[in-house]
């Protein structure tokens, strides 16, 4: 056991669940990995059927050409998902994940003036994917099974 984890273990209000915290703390990131990469591939699933059909949308928010810009939303929902549910470019797919998420809250927040109340998920999904730009897969990565990383 390392230091730093000995020393956490001996703040816990029941010291004796720092091994099972320990033990688990792997599974539990790569469980949230995959969930958001297979939440966010479903979410994508609809556009990546019609990979246009966002243009006008993104248009309106200023993004142009819209064709171009709703393609990309599509394969950056439906393959980043994937790829951040494996672990493949966890980091990169994260980061287009991220961007999506924060076009939203802006979206919400001040386009549609709906605040906090109508960004609340899209700043919640886009920590969950900043903490994955960060950390980037884990052990149970197909990232760290060829060896590589961004």
């Amino acid at each position: 056991m390392s230091a730093s984890t000995d020393n956490s273990s001996r703040s816990l209000f029941v010291p004796a669940l720092g091994g099972l915290y320990s033990a688990l703390n792997t599974a539990a990131e790569t469980i949230l990995r995959a969930v958001a990469g297979i939440f966010l591939a479903i979410h994508g699933s609809g556009k990546i059927t019609n990979p246009f059909g966002a243009a006008e949308m993104v248009e309106g928010l200023g993004f142009y050409p819209g064709a171009f810009w709703s393609l990309l939303l599509a394969c950056t929902e439906f393959f980043g998902g994937i790829f951040i549910a494996i672990g493949l470019l966890t980091r990169p797919a994260a980061f287009a994940g991220m961007f999506v998420l924060l076009v939203t809250i802006w979206f919400h927040w001040v386009t549609m003036g709906q605040g906090f109340s109508g960004a609340e998920k899209s700043l919640l999904w886009a920590a969950i994917l900043f903490f994955f730009v960060i950390r980037g897969g884990n052990r149970h990565s197909v990232d760290a099974r060829i060896g590589k990383a961004f």
